[in-house]
This record gives structure tokens, sequence and C-alpha cells, in this order.
């Protein structure tokens, strides 16, 4: 109850912070929101949106290579509906309902905790590499160098053996059954792909919000910096206020503080209603898996289902 007390608070501070600053520079943000393009606007919310399907893409790569593959659509469902959690004080809540929604469509909840785990990982990992490339010359950045040497920590962590021990002895503290596969080193690199893919379409948004044709690297780096610095500060849920903040830090030195408090707050609208929309077309497109895809007995027994076979750790399928 402390815990989630002290969430609240914290993210009530954030927020708070966030207000100050809107309300110091409030002309001038009312004024650069005003004067942002319908047409911008539209295209920031197209951006995440594709954005976001190419992070689906990198996290159902990640599910079939642990051994549970789905289509594209039911992905859909276990990731968009379940991540909606996150909005909640607490991760715990978007991990149990994205393994809840997984073990209804065939991934043991062992496998959806480790495909969760590691999207996360090579989330941060990309977002801040992108970052130190395209805003190391940057004053408010380079106070924040000690982020870089997340980076091959991170890489160390994908080698698949690192990847196996670690996402077991997880999955031993969370009291789940260890992995029956190691994940193979060509789908990390596939995933990687696709995130940084997504990673340079969510730049757009924040390029266009900007309304600065030669600012995209910046935006890009900008949004990755700031999305790295909020999913960091696990106590506030979705890094609200945090993102926000580390974005006008960014932006502000390059646009003016008004102009960077409007793009930090239309990218956040954005996002949310990003995240709605891509929960309500994958519930509906995602409630049926099709009847000819065969359904495997998950390794344990406990009557999960899986929508490929089992490898085990030596590359045999398991019976």
């Amino acid at each position: 109850m402390l815990r989630r007390l002290l969430r609240i608070v914290l993210a009530l501070v954030a927020v708070g912070f966030l207000g100050y600053g809107l309300a110091q520079n409030w002309e001038e943000t009312t004024g650069a929101v005003a004067a942002m393009s319908p047409w911008a606007v539209l295209g920031a919310f197209a951006a995440v949106l594709l954005g976001q399907f190419f992070m689906l893409v990198a996290w159902r790569e990640i599910l079939a290579g642990l051994g549970t593959r789905v289509p594209l659509r039911t992905a859909g469902r276990i990731m968009f509906v379940g991540q909606l959690g996150k909005y909640i004080p607490g991760a715990v809540w978007a991990y149990a309902a994205m393994m809840d929604l997984g073990r209804d469509h065939g991934s043991p909840p062992r496998r959806t905790f480790a495909t969760i785990s590691l999207g996360l990982v090579i989330n941060i990992g990309v977002a801040i590499s992108i970052a130190a490339a395209t805003l190391w010359t940057l004053d408010a950045v380079r106070q924040a160098w000690y982020l870089v040497l997340l980076v091959p920590v991170i890489i160390l962590c994908l080698h698949p053996k690192v990847l196996a021990w670690g996402l077991n002895l997880a999955l031993r503290v969370a009291r789940r059954e260890p992995l029956e596969s190691v994940l193979p080193g060509r789908t990390v690199v596939v995933a990687v792909a696709w995130t940084a893919l997504g990673w340079f379409v969510y730049g757009i948004h924040i390029w266009l919000l900007s309304g600065r044709p030669d600012l995209y690297v910046i935006a890009t780096g900008a949004y990755a910096f700031a999305w790295a610095t909020g999913i960091l500060t696990v106590v506030v849920p979705a890094g609200v206020g945090i993102r926000e903040g580390a974005l006008v830090l960014v932006l502000a030195p390059v646009i003016g503080p008004g102009p960077a408090l409007a793009v930090a707050i239309v990218s956040r609208l954005a996002f949310t209603l990003a995240d709605a929309a891509a929960a309500g077309i994958s519930f509906l497109l995602g409630r049926q898996v099709p009847r000819s895809v065969p359904a495997y007995a998950d390794q344990n027994g406990s009557g999960s289902t899986a929508l490929t076979p089992d490898r085990n750790l030596s590359g045999s399928p398991e019976a």
C-alpha cells in the first residue's frame, strides 16, 4: 500500500512540474499548439501507429523464437490490449494482462513473460543507442552520459547463453517454469532491426510536430532519449511527466520552451490515442485464431497450448 502511494505521489509530482512549466509558458505553448498544422498532427498520429506496428512485428518475432508462433493479429491482441495496464501504477499490471491474454492464445505464461522482458530490453538498448548517436552534441544530453553505459551491458545480455540464464533466473524469481528453448541469435538480430525501424518512424511524429524540416535527426534522438528516461523511472506509470520533461529538456534549446512543451503535450496525446486505437483494432481483429493452425501441449502439462512445437535447449522437438 505504501509503495503504491509512493508511486502515485511521484507521478503527481512529475505532472506537477510539467504543469508548472506549462503555466510559466502558457501563452507561448498554447500559441505553438494553435500554430500546428492539423495535417502535421494527423501525420504525427499516423507515424505513431506505424511505429507501433513495427514494434509489434519485433515482439511477435521474439515470441516465435521462443516457441509460440501466432498470427500477427493475435500477437497484436496480446501486446496492445495487455499493455494498457502500463497506465496503472506498477509494471505488474501490464505483465499480468499480457501473460493472461497470451495463455488464452496458446502462449505459456513463461514465454509471454520472457517475450515482454526481452522486448523491453531491446527497446531500451536501441533507444539509448539512437539517442547517443544523434544527440551527443547537446549539452543537456551529455549530462546523462552514464545512460550510454547501459548499451554494452544490454548487448552482452542479448547473447543467447546469457539471455537464457537471465530469463530463467527472472522466471525462477517469478515462480515460473524455466524456458524450454534458447532464443536464436538470428531472432535477436531481426527483432533489433524491426525495433530500430520503429524508432526511426517514431522520430517522424516529433519532426512533424516541431514544424522544423531540418530537425528529423534531433527529433528522433529526442524522443528516444525521453522514452528511455521515462521507462527507466519505473515508479511512474507510463513515464507520465518524466518523458515530457526529458523531451522539453532536449528540444527547448533548439525550438524554444513554449514550442517544446507543445510538442511534448501533443506527443503524449498522440501516443495515448494510438494505444487506445491499437488496442481496439487488435481486440476486434484478434478475437479468433484460425482453426487450421495446430495446437501443441505445453511441456509442463498444465493445459496451456502453443501454436508451434516446443524445442528444448538442444534444439530437438519436444514430445
